[in-house]
């Protein structure tokens, strides 16, 4: 199928899946404004009960450890910060957006899909931290990596069930090679195209874009993409891929020679991913 026959279908299935809450367009414009506060994003988030019983939900989780119970937004942002209660509002709200799998693939959970992603967004953030990079955005681009995955599962199940048989086969292959040999574009190409859809900003979608390509287009942050590689990659060698048993970690030396870090930088990385595998899997519960 020709690339764009191929995104005008793709297309077509995104706009069979639900509306997103109406609360997200309105913290993606909040996200871009330097004068929103923590006022602003609680009153937006407050109009969806359920997403602000989610939100609450995470906060008392393992992964954070408060030694309270966090009953409102007005404590909630404080303490997890006003970013991070932005991102997870926005990761929420997608994976409400998503189907929720009627449809697996013998290969694909979508529960260890997005507990690998919740490792990728952990380590991102603790990544960017080290480098002194804004993480607020980079949580939501390590939650959402893979969230063309999902597309692909539940509209082109047969050709992405083809690609997986194809990586399991040929133990050198990767996924994201084996769908655009089959498929005609990867999995980040279609995440991109589901979050453009639903009006997230490049800085967001971008890096989620071109995370297996090597050439890099103008307009998206190096970094940002180098970071979410190593993070990925990462997370698979502690043990949070969802195809581990498939797919092995890829390396990005390049990478992580543009970044500076250092061999025990990503030692301690690996250490705290494998301390906080228990808190990661109850955070994902919380979401679900």
């Amino acid at each position: 199928m020709e690339k764009e026959a191929l995104r005008t279908k793709i297309f077509s299935k995104i706009d069979e899946l639900p509306t997103l809450p109406v609360v997200l367009p309105r913290l993606l414009n909040l996200m871009e404004s330097e004068k929103s506060d923590a006022y602003d994003i609680a009153q937006a988030i407050s109009h969806d009960p359920a997403l602000t019983s989610k939100i609450l939900k995470v906060a008392n989780s393992a992964y954070y450890g408060f030694s309270q119970e966090i009953c409102s937004l007005d404590r909630a942002i404080p303490l997890l910060g006003l970013n991070m209660v932005r991102s997870l509002a926005l990761s929420i709200g997608v994976m409400a957006g998503l189907p929720d799998g009627d449809r697996e693939s013998t290969h694909l959970s979508r529960e260890g899909l997005w507990i690998h992603s919740l490792a990728v967004a952990t380590a991102v953030r603790e990544l960017a931290k080290r480098i002194g990079e804004n993480s607020e955005h980079l949580f939501v681009v390590g939650l959402l990596h893979d969230v063309g995955k999902i597309v692909l599962d539940q509209f082109f199940n047969e050709p992405f069930g083809r690609a997986l048989e194809a990586v399991r086969d040929q133990k050198d292959l990767s996924l994201h090679v084996a769908e655009r040999n089959i498929i005609g574009m990867d999995h980040g190409e279609i995440g991109d195209m589901l979050l453009k859809r639903w009006k997230f900003p490049n800085v967001i979608s971008g890096p989620i874009s071109v995370h297996h390509q090597t050439a890099i287009p103008e307009g998206i942050n190096l970094k940002d993409v180098a970071l979410l590689r190593v993070a990925d990659t990462l997370s698979k060698t502690v043990g949070f891929g969802n195809l581990e048993s498939l797919v092995y970690p890829e390396s990005h030396d390049g990478d992580i020679k543009m970044l500076g870090f250092s061999d025990s930088d990503l030692s301690e990385i690996e250490a705290y991913l494998a301390d906080a595998k228990e808190g990661i899997v109850d955070f994902f519960r919380a979401l679900t």
